[in-house]
């Protein structure tokens, strides 16, 4: 799974020089959390978060007046406060590189760019969020069912032949990654959902043959 496939293309951008209040006002009326900073060539220099400018505005507190506070905002410039020289991520990486990228770094989003350094889009939370439903299925409703299985090789043809065999249609194929020495590892495949007789049958048939961990039917709508 590439990032260019899945990153935000139209990226809102702002240069080094635009206020703090300028920034503000662009995620509150886009409904982000974040702009990429770029140069006059749209190379990225920075990003700032809603986060930096929370930290950068004053304190409830604060004893300044309207006046006074409305100048001392106005005269913040993003690059006073933004992340320079941010982590980024290139167009023709994987995702999963991306979410390890964001998970170790505590990031909502990675800037994507090119191989000189200008911006072509970003990547957030969100957008991984989005790659785990598509490839699960899940918004198609069927079954998860959770195995124990081998971790030799071969070790999944049992259960695929079983469930062929049964009638069952598998939607999508997830498993852990273990290492050799632990013999076993996590396998989830989701199949379309069958007729409740045909299901309890099935169920019963998998717990006698194979090492179930679970067996969850989902029933998911997308929120509108």
């Amino acid at each position: 799974m590439l990032i260019k496939n899945w990153m935000t293309k139209e990226v809102i951008t702002l240069t080094p020089d635009r206020s703090m209040m300028k920034a503000a006002k662009m995620m509150k009326d886009n409904n982000i959390s974040r702009i990429p900073v770029v140069d006059e060539s749209g190379r990225i220099v920075g990003i700032v978060s809603d986060r930096d400018i929370k930290e950068a505005s004053p304190s409830k507190a604060t004893t300044l007046d309207m006046h006074e506070m409305y100048y001392l905002l106005s005269e913040i410039k993003l690059k006073d406060i933004m992340t320079k020289n941010p982590v980024t991520i290139k167009q023709d990486e994987t995702v999963e590189k991306a979410a390890v990228l964001m998970l170790e770094g505590n990031f909502g989003g990675l800037p994507v760019v090119d191989e000189n350094n200008a911006l072509v889009g970003i990547i957030t939370d969100t957008d991984i969020f989005k790659v785990l439903i598509n490839i699960t299925g899940v918004l198609e409703g069927g079954v998860q069912i959770g195995f124990k299985l081998s971790n030799k090789p071969g070790g999944l043809v049992p259960v695929l032949d079983f469930l062929k065999d049964n009638g069952a249609r598998v939607m999508s194929l997830l498993t852990s990654c273990e290492p050799p020495e632990v013999g076993t590892r996590s396998v989830y495949i989701r199949i379309r959902d069958m007729d409740k007789t045909t299901l309890k049958r099935l169920r019963e048939d998998l717990e006698k043959n194979f090492e179930l961990e679970h067996w969850v039917v989902d029933s998911v709508h997308p929120v509108a």
